[in-house]
């Protein structure tokens, strides 16, 4: 065992340098990198994300712009910069690190990362790190509730279905769980909002954060309330693939199980089909669903979320990587590409050793051998 989780630990540094790698090349060939957007910016022409550049470094900037063309600033490899000293292209490049060479660039980044140091954002004056840590909170709340709620719900839904297989019950609830997989958790989201948050039809639910204004002074019962009053929305549409997805899972494990031998011979023992349900399929029907607790909490902790943390206007980590993208703010990319792919490879290890903990019959360093 010992040697087996050291293999997976060792594995995860050429991954880890992989993705970034192949990360890295992709960003060095995408348009409109953070002096492209300053200049856009500076030109009165960026409509993006660098329009939330302070104001005292947009003046800075401006001041040393000059108002005629110089034939370098004409020859210029950035676009808009017609007019800009180039110096303060230079300058800027510098700031951004764009003045030393591709390669140096991804050696000192793979540096800087080993040790979590992620540096700062290009355009907000704080730290990667301490940017992840506000975003956070909002992330982990959807991802807990949402993972919790699937299988609260699920599990005991696919067992049933298992159960009543073939059945009337059976038959309408695949219709609405095929119906909530086929459409996309966004669009759902849309409908909810049209319909619950104020659109269209009734305005019961709240459209933007977490919490509402005052909530730091209202009593304990009701920052509960109001709390899970603005989850709603968010956790049904993020919920409906996952809640179909889980549910199809469970019930395909229990039908396979209870085909099996030792079901037959636990029935002609004369126990009853409580006890052969829960005495002898639940164990080995829940392996699969119960392991894969970890990467379903995570899926909805870091991917799942992106779209939802958007149009409800939810400050999470879905939203910060968006936008980052946008405003080429590379230093957040990376960083948090950085630490999404280790806790995806660590919670993988962790999925694994949780198969081997639930079956003791499984042995990954056996079959490795």
């Amino acid at each position: 065992m010992t040697a087996y989780i050291a293999r997976r630990i060792l594995l995860m540094i050429p991954t880890l340098l992989g993705i970034l790698f192949v990360s890295f090349v992709v960003v060095q060939f995408a348009p409109g990198g953070p002096v492209e957007r300053v200049i856009a910016q500076l030109s009165g022409a960026d409509t993006g994300g660098t329009s939330r550049i302070s104001g005292s470094s947009g003046g800075d900037m401006g001041a040393r712009a000059q108002p005629g063309a110089s034939a370098d600033a004409m020859n210029s490899k950035y676009r808009g910069a017609q007019g800009l000293d180039p110096d303060f292209i230079k300058s800027l490049e510098k700031q951004f690190g764009f003045d030393k060479p591709a390669y140096e660039r991804f050696a000192l980044m793979v540096w800087n990362f080993a040790r979590f140091d992620f540096g700062k954002s290009y355009f907000r004056d704080v730290s990667v790190i301490q940017l992840i840590k506000e975003k956070l909170p909002v992330s982990m709340s959807l991802g807990i509730w949402m993972t919790l709620l699937t299988y609260l719900i699920s599990i005991p839904l696919g067992i049933r279905k298992a159960i009543a297989d073939g059945s009337r019950f059976d038959i309408w609830t695949s219709g609405i769980i095929i119906i909530g997989f086929a459409i996309p958790g966004f669009l759902f989201a849309i409908l909810l909002i049209i319909l619950f948050a104020g659109g269209s039809f009734y305005d019961i639910f709240p459209l933007r954060g977490l919490t509402s204004d005052g909530w730091s002074d209202f009593p304990w019962y009701q920052k509960i309330a109001d709390y899970f009053w603005h989850l709603t929305l968010p956790l049904i549409s993020m919920a409906l693939g996952a809640f179909a997805t889980m549910t199809l899972l469970t019930k395909n494990s229990f039908l396979d199980e209870i085909r099996k031998q030792y079901v037959v011979t636990a029935r002609a023992k004369g126990c009853n089909e409580r006890q052969v349900l829960y005495g002898h399929i639940f164990r080995n029907a829940m392996l699969i669903v119960i392991a894969g607790f970890p990467s379903a909490f995570i899926h909805a902790f870091f991917s799942g979320s992106l779209l939802i943390e958007t149009i409800f206007s939810l400050d999470g980590l879905g939203l910060l990587g968006f936008e980052s993208v946008l405003n080429r703010d590379y230093p957040v990319v990376f960083g948090t590409l950085y630490i999404f792919s280790l806790v995806g490879l660590v919670v993988n290890l962790i999925s694994d050793l949780t198969y081997m903990w639930v079956d003791p019959r499984i042995d990954f360093e056996a079959r490795e051998a």
